[in-house]
Protein backbone atom coordinates (compact mmCIF):
# COMPACT_ATOMS: atom_id res chain seq x y z
CA UNK A 1 0.00 0.00 0.00
CA UNK A 2 1.18 3.82 -0.97
CA UNK A 3 0.72 6.25 1.70
CA UNK A 4 3.08 8.75 0.08
CA UNK A 5 1.08 12.02 -0.67
CA UNK A 6 3.05 14.31 -2.98
CA UNK A 7 2.92 17.86 -2.83
CA UNK A 8 1.56 19.79 -6.02
CA UNK A 9 2.39 22.85 -8.40
CA UNK A 10 0.09 24.96 -9.75
CA UNK A 11 -1.97 23.67 -13.18
CA UNK A 12 -3.32 25.62 -16.28
CA UNK A 13 -5.71 24.22 -18.44
CA UNK A 14 -6.54 26.02 -21.45
CA UNK A 15 -9.46 24.74 -24.38
CA UNK A 16 -8.73 26.53 -27.95
CA UNK A 17 -11.24 28.21 -27.79
CA UNK A 18 -10.22 30.09 -25.08
CA UNK A 19 -11.31 28.30 -21.73
CA UNK A 20 -9.46 28.02 -19.02
CA UNK A 21 -9.42 25.98 -15.77
CA UNK A 22 -7.07 26.18 -12.83
CA UNK A 23 -5.65 23.06 -10.62
CA UNK A 24 -2.82 21.34 -9.45
CA UNK A 25 0.06 19.44 -11.25
CA UNK A 26 -0.06 15.39 -11.47
CA UNK A 27 2.56 13.33 -13.37
CA UNK A 28 5.44 15.35 -14.73
CA UNK A 29 5.93 19.42 -14.44
CA UNK A 30 5.82 21.03 -18.18
CA UNK A 31 3.78 21.71 -21.16
CA UNK A 32 1.37 19.69 -23.41
CA UNK A 33 -0.68 19.90 -25.95
CA UNK A 34 -3.25 17.73 -27.98
CA UNK A 35 -6.81 16.97 -28.88
CA UNK A 36 -8.92 16.98 -25.40
CA UNK A 37 -11.72 14.52 -25.18
CA UNK A 38 -13.80 12.20 -22.54
CA UNK A 39 -14.11 9.04 -21.38
CA UNK A 40 -16.63 7.28 -19.26
CA UNK A 41 -15.45 4.57 -18.06
CA UNK A 42 -15.49 3.93 -13.77
CA UNK A 43 -12.40 1.75 -14.12
CA UNK A 44 -9.28 0.73 -16.15
CA UNK A 45 -7.37 3.80 -16.54
CA UNK A 46 -4.13 2.12 -17.25
CA UNK A 47 -6.10 0.88 -20.28
CA UNK A 48 -6.56 3.72 -21.01
CA UNK A 49 -3.51 5.76 -20.66
CA UNK A 50 -1.76 2.70 -22.96
CA UNK A 51 -4.15 2.51 -25.86
CA UNK A 52 -2.53 3.10 -28.73
CA UNK A 53 -6.01 4.87 -30.31
CA UNK A 54 -5.31 7.43 -27.59
CA UNK A 55 -2.02 8.64 -29.17
CA UNK A 56 -2.41 12.61 -29.41
CA UNK A 57 -4.94 13.19 -27.09
CA UNK A 58 -5.32 14.87 -23.50
CA UNK A 59 -8.31 12.84 -21.49
CA UNK A 60 -10.23 13.74 -19.05
CA UNK A 61 -11.55 10.96 -16.86
CA UNK A 62 -15.47 11.30 -15.58
CA UNK A 63 -14.32 9.18 -13.01
CA UNK A 64 -14.22 11.37 -9.87
CA UNK A 65 -10.82 9.69 -8.27
CA UNK A 66 -8.37 8.76 -10.36
CA UNK A 67 -5.47 6.75 -9.29
CA UNK A 68 -7.17 4.83 -5.92
CA UNK A 69 -6.06 1.08 -7.46
CA UNK A 70 -2.61 2.35 -8.91
CA UNK A 71 -0.94 0.50 -11.85
CA UNK A 72 0.48 -3.15 -12.85
CA UNK A 73 2.37 -3.90 -15.69
CA UNK A 74 -0.03 -6.89 -16.97
CA UNK A 75 -2.80 -3.78 -17.50
CA UNK A 76 -1.30 -2.34 -20.45
CA UNK A 77 -2.37 -2.21 -24.02
CA UNK A 78 1.35 -1.52 -25.40
CA UNK A 79 4.32 -0.62 -24.11
CA UNK A 80 4.12 3.04 -23.19
CA UNK A 81 1.82 5.32 -22.29
CA UNK A 82 0.16 6.96 -24.96
CA UNK A 83 -1.74 9.82 -23.79
CA UNK A 84 -0.05 13.85 -24.65
CA UNK A 85 -1.93 14.63 -21.07
CA UNK A 86 -4.85 14.05 -18.39
CA UNK A 87 -7.25 15.70 -16.71
CA UNK A 88 -8.74 14.57 -13.31
CA UNK A 89 -10.84 15.63 -10.59
CA UNK A 90 -9.53 14.04 -7.62
CA UNK A 91 -5.90 12.57 -8.01
CA UNK A 92 -4.83 9.84 -5.43
CA UNK A 93 -1.45 9.75 -4.37
CA UNK A 94 -2.91 6.49 -2.24
CA UNK A 95 -3.82 2.82 -3.61
CA UNK A 96 -4.52 0.33 -1.53
CA UNK A 97 -4.73 -3.07 -3.86
CA UNK A 98 -1.91 -4.99 -2.74
CA UNK A 99 -1.28 -6.36 -6.45
CA UNK A 100 -0.24 -3.08 -7.43
CA UNK A 101 3.35 -2.03 -8.71
CA UNK A 102 3.47 1.73 -8.52
CA UNK A 103 1.59 4.96 -7.81
CA UNK A 104 0.11 6.38 -10.83
CA UNK A 105 1.54 9.73 -10.08
CA UNK A 106 5.41 7.75 -10.65
CA UNK A 107 4.12 6.10 -13.48
CA UNK A 108 3.20 8.96 -15.33
CA UNK A 109 6.32 11.14 -13.87
CA UNK A 110 8.10 8.47 -15.38
CA UNK A 111 6.80 8.38 -18.69
CA UNK A 112 6.62 11.79 -19.22
CA UNK A 113 2.67 12.45 -18.70
CA UNK A 114 1.64 15.89 -17.94
CA UNK A 115 -1.64 16.82 -16.38
CA UNK A 116 -3.94 18.66 -13.79
CA UNK A 117 -5.93 17.56 -11.54
CA UNK A 118 -8.49 20.05 -8.43
CA UNK A 119 -10.69 20.72 -11.68
CA UNK A 120 -14.45 20.63 -12.31
CA UNK A 121 -14.54 18.04 -14.88
CA UNK A 122 -18.58 18.07 -14.84
CA UNK A 123 -18.13 21.78 -15.70
CA UNK A 124 -15.22 20.71 -18.55
CA UNK A 125 -17.46 17.58 -20.21
CA UNK A 126 -20.38 19.87 -20.33
CA UNK A 127 -18.36 22.00 -22.04
CA UNK A 128 -17.16 19.78 -24.39
CA UNK A 129 -20.12 18.10 -25.37
CA UNK A 130 -21.63 21.41 -26.24
CA UNK A 131 -18.67 22.53 -27.93
CA UNK A 132 -17.48 19.17 -29.09
CA UNK A 133 -13.54 18.25 -29.18
CA UNK A 134 -10.73 20.45 -29.46
CA UNK A 135 -7.29 20.95 -28.61
CA UNK A 136 -5.89 21.78 -25.52
CA UNK A 137 -2.83 22.89 -23.36
CA UNK A 138 -1.79 21.74 -19.79
CA UNK A 139 0.95 23.78 -18.44
CA UNK A 140 2.83 24.32 -14.91
CA UNK A 141 5.73 26.44 -16.93
CA UNK A 142 3.77 29.00 -18.74
CA UNK A 143 1.53 31.60 -16.45
CA UNK A 144 1.11 34.17 -19.45
CA UNK A 145 -2.14 33.09 -21.18
CA UNK A 146 -0.63 34.73 -25.02
CA UNK A 147 2.49 32.26 -24.85
CA UNK A 148 -0.07 29.82 -23.84
CA UNK A 149 -2.52 30.45 -26.80
CA UNK A 150 0.90 30.75 -28.71
CA UNK A 151 1.51 27.02 -27.70
CA UNK A 152 -1.59 26.01 -28.64
CA UNK A 153 -1.54 27.09 -32.22
CA UNK A 154 1.37 24.51 -32.76
CA UNK A 155 -0.82 21.80 -31.55
CA UNK A 156 -1.62 20.08 -34.56
CA UNK A 157 -5.44 19.39 -35.48
CA UNK A 158 -6.59 16.01 -35.92
CA UNK A 159 -8.81 16.08 -38.91
CA UNK A 160 -6.77 15.05 -41.53
CA UNK A 161 -3.87 13.82 -39.12
CA UNK A 162 -2.32 10.37 -40.27
CA UNK A 163 -0.96 8.74 -36.79
CA UNK A 164 -1.07 4.99 -36.94
CA UNK A 165 2.76 5.13 -38.79
CA UNK A 166 3.90 6.95 -35.99
CA UNK A 167 2.55 4.01 -33.15
CA UNK A 168 2.74 0.77 -35.17
CA UNK A 169 5.45 -1.23 -34.53
CA UNK A 170 8.71 -0.72 -36.78
CA UNK A 171 9.43 -4.44 -37.41
CA UNK A 172 7.35 -7.76 -37.56
CA UNK A 173 6.43 -9.99 -34.40
CA UNK A 174 4.93 -13.03 -33.87
CA UNK A 175 2.41 -13.57 -30.95
CA UNK A 176 0.73 -17.18 -30.22
CA UNK A 177 1.47 -20.90 -30.70
CA UNK A 178 3.32 -21.75 -34.01
CA UNK A 179 1.46 -24.93 -34.31
CA UNK A 180 -1.99 -23.54 -33.95
CA UNK A 181 -4.62 -24.08 -36.57
CA UNK A 182 -5.05 -20.55 -37.99
CA UNK A 183 -2.67 -17.81 -39.52
CA UNK A 184 -3.79 -14.50 -38.74
CA UNK A 185 -1.64 -11.34 -40.64
CA UNK A 186 -2.45 -8.56 -37.93
CA UNK A 187 -2.08 -4.92 -39.45
CA UNK A 188 -0.53 -2.80 -36.85
CA UNK A 189 -2.53 0.67 -36.67
CA UNK A 190 -2.19 0.80 -33.26
CA UNK A 191 -3.15 -2.18 -32.49
CA UNK A 192 -4.23 -3.38 -28.51
CA UNK A 193 -2.08 -6.46 -26.97
CA UNK A 194 -5.81 -8.05 -25.62
CA UNK A 195 -7.23 -8.33 -29.41
CA UNK A 196 -4.27 -10.21 -29.94
CA UNK A 197 -4.62 -12.12 -26.86
CA UNK A 198 -8.15 -13.30 -28.33
CA UNK A 199 -7.20 -14.06 -31.05
CA UNK A 200 -4.17 -16.44 -29.59
CA UNK A 201 -6.73 -18.06 -27.57
CA UNK A 202 -8.94 -18.82 -29.57
CA UNK A 203 -6.16 -20.94 -31.99
CA UNK A 204 -4.68 -18.22 -33.49
CA UNK A 205 -1.01 -17.74 -34.01
CA UNK A 206 -0.62 -14.23 -35.17
CA UNK A 207 2.09 -12.03 -37.14
CA UNK A 208 1.93 -7.96 -36.35
CA UNK A 209 3.17 -6.23 -39.56
CA UNK A 210 4.19 -2.52 -39.79
CA UNK A 211 1.23 -0.05 -41.06
CA UNK A 212 2.67 0.40 -44.32
CA UNK A 213 3.15 -3.36 -45.23
CA UNK A 214 1.62 -4.25 -48.18
CA UNK A 215 -0.60 -6.93 -49.30
CA UNK A 216 1.69 -8.83 -51.19
CA UNK A 217 4.48 -8.40 -47.79
CA UNK A 218 2.00 -10.07 -45.81
CA UNK A 219 0.38 -12.57 -48.22
CA UNK A 220 4.18 -14.44 -48.58
CA UNK A 221 3.83 -15.75 -45.06
CA UNK A 222 0.22 -17.57 -46.08
CA UNK A 223 -2.18 -16.34 -43.38
CA UNK A 224 -5.62 -17.69 -43.18
CA UNK A 225 -7.02 -14.63 -42.27
CA UNK A 226 -6.48 -10.78 -41.84
CA UNK A 227 -7.12 -8.22 -38.75
CA UNK A 228 -7.22 -4.53 -39.28
CA UNK A 229 -6.87 -2.80 -35.73
CA UNK A 230 -7.88 0.02 -33.85
CA UNK A 231 -5.70 3.04 -34.10
CA UNK A 232 -5.37 6.70 -33.80
CA UNK A 233 -5.91 9.56 -36.15
CA UNK A 234 -8.14 10.01 -39.74
CA UNK A 235 -8.65 7.32 -41.94
CA UNK A 236 -9.55 9.47 -44.68
CA UNK A 237 -5.75 10.25 -44.09
CA UNK A 238 -4.47 7.03 -44.33
CA UNK A 239 -4.33 5.95 -48.47
CA UNK A 240 -2.01 3.62 -48.02
CA UNK A 241 -3.98 1.30 -45.48
CA UNK A 242 -6.98 2.05 -47.68
CA UNK A 243 -5.39 0.36 -50.44
CA UNK A 244 -4.27 -2.79 -48.50
CA UNK A 245 -7.67 -3.31 -47.70
CA UNK A 246 -8.98 -3.22 -50.78
CA UNK A 247 -6.57 -5.77 -51.97
CA UNK A 248 -7.23 -7.93 -49.30
CA UNK A 249 -10.83 -7.89 -50.49
CA UNK A 250 -10.11 -8.51 -54.18
CA UNK A 251 -8.16 -11.40 -53.21
CA UNK A 252 -11.59 -12.53 -50.85
CA UNK A 253 -9.31 -13.34 -47.76
CA UNK A 254 -11.63 -13.30 -44.44
CA UNK A 255 -11.23 -10.01 -43.16
CA UNK A 256 -11.70 -8.39 -39.59
CA UNK A 257 -11.71 -4.38 -38.86
CA UNK A 258 -11.88 -3.14 -35.20
CA UNK A 259 -12.56 0.27 -35.12
CA UNK A 260 -10.40 2.27 -36.84
CA UNK A 261 -9.79 -1.02 -39.07
CA UNK A 262 -13.59 -1.32 -39.57
CA UNK A 263 -13.69 2.73 -40.96
CA UNK A 264 -10.78 1.91 -43.39
CA UNK A 265 -12.92 -1.14 -44.49
CA UNK A 266 -16.07 1.12 -45.13
CA UNK A 267 -13.62 3.30 -47.30
CA UNK A 268 -12.07 0.69 -49.37
CA UNK A 269 -15.46 -0.44 -50.15
CA UNK A 270 -16.87 2.71 -51.30
CA UNK A 271 -18.10 4.33 -48.22
CA UNK A 272 -17.20 7.68 -46.31
CA UNK A 273 -16.16 9.07 -43.01
CA UNK A 274 -16.42 12.06 -41.10
CA UNK A 275 -15.35 13.46 -37.77
CA UNK A 276 -17.80 13.15 -34.69
CA UNK A 277 -18.45 16.31 -32.68
CA UNK A 278 -17.14 14.83 -29.84
CA UNK A 279 -16.90 11.11 -30.53
CA UNK A 280 -17.71 7.62 -28.10
CA UNK A 281 -15.35 6.75 -25.10
CA UNK A 282 -16.20 4.56 -22.41
CA UNK A 283 -17.85 1.55 -21.20
CA UNK A 284 -21.18 1.51 -21.62
CA UNK A 285 -22.24 2.27 -24.87
CA UNK A 286 -25.25 0.36 -26.17
CA UNK A 287 -25.13 -1.09 -29.78
CA UNK A 288 -28.27 -3.49 -31.89
CA UNK A 289 -26.48 -6.37 -34.15
CA UNK A 290 -29.40 -5.54 -36.19
CA UNK A 291 -28.57 -9.52 -38.09
CA UNK A 292 -29.79 -11.48 -34.71
CA UNK A 293 -31.91 -8.37 -33.30
CA UNK A 294 -29.75 -8.74 -30.26
CA UNK A 295 -28.45 -5.79 -27.80
CA UNK A 296 -24.43 -5.41 -26.45
CA UNK A 297 -23.06 -3.26 -24.02
CA UNK A 298 -19.76 -1.88 -25.90
CA UNK A 299 -16.13 -0.25 -25.06
CA UNK A 300 -15.75 2.37 -27.87
CA UNK A 301 -12.90 4.91 -28.36
CA UNK A 302 -13.28 6.79 -31.65
CA UNK A 303 -14.01 10.44 -32.60
CA UNK A 304 -14.42 9.62 -36.45
CA UNK A 305 -16.95 7.26 -37.85
CA UNK A 306 -18.56 5.79 -41.02
CA UNK A 307 -21.44 7.87 -42.48
CA UNK A 308 -24.53 6.46 -42.65
CA UNK A 309 -26.12 7.88 -45.76
CA UNK A 310 -25.78 6.32 -48.75
CA UNK A 311 -25.75 2.53 -46.61
CA UNK A 312 -29.19 1.86 -46.83
CA UNK A 313 -29.08 0.77 -50.86
CA UNK A 314 -25.02 0.82 -50.65
CA UNK A 315 -24.31 -2.49 -53.60
CA UNK A 316 -21.10 -3.70 -51.28
CA UNK A 317 -21.85 -2.26 -47.89
CA UNK A 318 -24.36 -3.94 -45.41
CA UNK A 319 -25.02 -2.15 -41.66
CA UNK A 320 -24.96 -5.01 -39.26
CA UNK A 321 -24.85 -2.84 -36.05
CA UNK A 322 -25.65 0.82 -34.80
CA UNK A 323 -25.17 2.71 -31.99
CA UNK A 324 -29.14 3.01 -29.44
CA UNK A 325 -27.77 6.06 -28.35
CA UNK A 326 -27.17 7.91 -31.81
CA UNK A 327 -28.17 5.81 -34.18
CA UNK A 328 -24.57 6.03 -35.55
CA UNK A 329 -23.07 3.32 -37.60
CA UNK A 330 -21.36 0.76 -35.48
CA UNK A 331 -20.90 -2.82 -37.78
CA UNK A 332 -20.60 -3.42 -41.52
CA UNK A 333 -20.30 -6.47 -43.83
CA UNK A 334 -19.11 -6.46 -47.25
CA UNK A 335 -21.66 -8.50 -49.83
CA UNK A 336 -20.08 -11.63 -51.15
CA UNK A 337 -16.63 -11.05 -49.32
CA UNK A 338 -15.75 -12.82 -46.10
CA UNK A 339 -15.29 -9.11 -44.44
CA UNK A 340 -16.64 -7.44 -41.54
CA UNK A 341 -15.92 -5.04 -39.08
CA UNK A 342 -16.86 -3.53 -35.79
CA UNK A 343 -16.34 0.53 -34.63
CA UNK A 344 -16.13 -0.63 -30.97
CA UNK A 345 -14.10 -2.79 -28.82
CA UNK A 346 -14.98 -6.71 -28.34
CA UNK A 347 -12.14 -7.90 -26.97
CA UNK A 348 -13.62 -5.69 -23.87
CA UNK A 349 -15.50 -6.87 -21.37
CA UNK A 350 -18.20 -4.07 -20.48
CA UNK A 351 -20.91 -6.79 -20.82
CA UNK A 352 -18.73 -8.77 -20.00
CA UNK A 353 -18.95 -10.70 -23.15
CA UNK A 354 -21.43 -9.54 -25.05
CA UNK A 355 -19.10 -9.26 -28.38
CA UNK A 356 -16.49 -11.83 -27.93
CA UNK A 357 -18.56 -13.74 -30.11
CA UNK A 358 -16.99 -11.47 -33.35
CA UNK A 359 -14.32 -13.35 -32.51
CA UNK A 360 -15.82 -16.43 -33.04
CA UNK A 361 -17.15 -15.66 -36.28
CA UNK A 362 -13.86 -14.17 -37.72
CA UNK A 363 -12.58 -18.17 -36.90
CA UNK A 364 -15.74 -19.57 -38.98
CA UNK A 365 -14.50 -17.57 -41.84
CA UNK A 366 -10.84 -18.89 -41.83
CA UNK A 367 -12.36 -22.41 -41.32
CA UNK A 368 -14.64 -21.91 -44.42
Amino acid sequence: MNTKVASRKSAVLMLADGTVFTGQSIGKEGTSGGEICFNTGMTGYQEIYTDPSYYGQIIVNTTAHIGNYGVKKEEVESSRVQIKGLVVKTFSDVYSRHSADAALQQYLEQAGIVGICGIDTRALVRHLRSKGAMNAVITTELTDQEAIRHFLETVPDMNGLELSSVVSTQEPYLMGNSHAPFRVAVLDLGVKSSIISHLARRGCYCKVFPAKTTFSEMEQWEPHGYLISNGPGDPAAMPYAIETVRQILAADRPLFGICLGHQLLALAAGGKTFKMHHGHRGLNHPVKNLLTGKGEITSQNHGFAVIMEGLENHPQIELTHINLNDNTVEGIRIRGKKAFSVQYHPESSPGPHDSHYLFDEFIALMKK
